[in-house]
C-alpha cells in the first residue's frame, strides 16, 4: 500500500485510473485551477500530493492547506460568524487580505452593492513535511504504469512530520492577528485538521479552550478525513473552540500589540471582488 493517499485530489486506492492523464492535467479539484504546489527545480511541475500516511497512525494526514477546501465546506461552517449578514447579500471568498502581522488566506465577506457589510477571516493550516513526498510519489506513479525518471522512483529519500515547527509557527501568527480582529470586533477562524488539534492540546496550554461562543473573535474548527466507499476521503467537522486574544497569549505565555483600522480591512476586499469571488455551491 501507498503512502501517498490522494494526488490531484484523486484517491491512490483507485489504481484504474488514467492517472497519465491526471498528472499530465495537473489540475486541483479543490481550486478549480492548476496545482499551484510545484517543484522549486521545475516549476513547471505540480506535486498534487494532497495526503498521506505517516507512522504507526493509519489515517490520511493533510500536506496541503488547499485539500481543506473540498465543497467549501469550511466557509459554510463560518456562516454563523457573520452576524450582520442580511438575506439579499452576496456572499463572497476573497484571498489574501493584508492586516498587520502578515496576511489572511480567505475572507468570507458579506456584500451588497459592491460595499462590505461583514466578513470573517479564515486561515488554512496542514502540517509541514520535512524532507520530501516526491519519491513516495513517482514510485506510486511507475507501479501505475505511468513513465516516470527511474531514480527517483527508487530514491531513499524519505519525509516527515514538522509537529513543533507548524504548531509554534501558527500560534505565533494567530497571537498577532487576532488582536487585530478583536479590535474591530470580527472572527477569525483557524482552520485544521484533528491531528493538528490533538497536539497543540498535548503541548501547549489549551485546557482553558472548552467549547465555541460566537461571541469570541478566535475560532478554531477542527476536521477529520471520514472513509467512503469508493475509497475516497470526506472532510468532516470534529470539534470547535474558540477564545480571545488574552487566551491564544495563555496558549503561548507572549504578549503583543496589534491594532488596525477597520477601513483598511474593508477597502482591500472591496477591491478584490469580482465575479471569480463569488461564493456559489456546486
Amino acid at each position: 500500500m501507498s503512502n501517498l493517499i490522494e494526488l490531484f485530489g484523486q484517491s491512490t486506492a483507485n489504481k484504474a485510473q488514467d492517472w497519465k492523464s491526471i498528472v499530465v492535467r495537473q489540475w486541483c479539484p479543490y481550486l478549480d485551477r492548476k496545482c499551484i504546489k510545484v517543484r522549486k527545480s521545475q516549476p513547471e511541475i505540480s506535486i498534487g500530493s494532497c495526503s498521506v500516511f505517516y507512522g504507526r497512525v493509519k489515517r490520511p494526514i493533510i500536506i496541503c492547506p488547499y485539500r481543506l477546501l473540498e465543497r467549501r465546506q469550511v466557509f459554510i461552517d463560518c456562516l454563523h460568524l457573520l452576524t450582520v449578514h442580511e438575506p439579499g447579500n452576496e456572499l463572497h471568498i476573497v484571498p489574501e487580505v493584508s492586516i498587520p502581522g502578515g496576511s489572511v488566506d480567505y475572507f468570507l465577506a458579506s456584500v451588497r452593492n459592491t460595499k462590505v457589510k461583514d466578513f470573517v477571516g479564515v486561515e488554512l493550516q496542514t502540517l509541514d513535511t520535512t524532507g520530501t513526498v516526491w519519491p513516495a510519489r513517482q514510485k506510486y506513479l511507475q507501479d501505475v504504469g505511468v513513465n516516470v525518471v527511474r531514480e527517483e522512483a527508487a530514491s531513499y529519500k524519505t519525509y516527515g512530520m514538522n509537529w513543533k515547527m507548524t504548531a509554534k509557527t501558527i500560534l505565533i501568527q494567530l497571537h498577532h492577528k487576532v488582536q487585530t480582529f478583536e479590535a474591530i470586533n470580527k472572527h477569525l477562524v483557524l482552520v485544521i485538521q484533528d491531528f493538528l488539534l490533538d497536539y497543540l492540546r498535548k503541548e501547549f496550554q489549551f485546557s482553558h479552550l472548552a467549547g465555541a461562543r460566537n461571541g469570541d473573535p478566535m475560532h478554531l474548527h477542527a476536521y477529520c478525513m471520514l472513509p467512503q466507499k469508493n475509497h475516497a476521503y470526506r472532510l468532516n467537522m470534529t470539534s470547535r473552540l474558540s477564545t480571545d486574544s488574552e487566551g491564544i497569549a495563555i496558549c503561548l505565555g507572549l504578549q503583543a500589540e496589534t491594532k488596525v483600522e477597520l477601513g483598511k480591512i474593508v477597502e482591500q476586499i472591496e477591491s478584490k471582488i469580482s465575479n471569480d469571488t463569488l461564493f456559489r455551491l456546486g
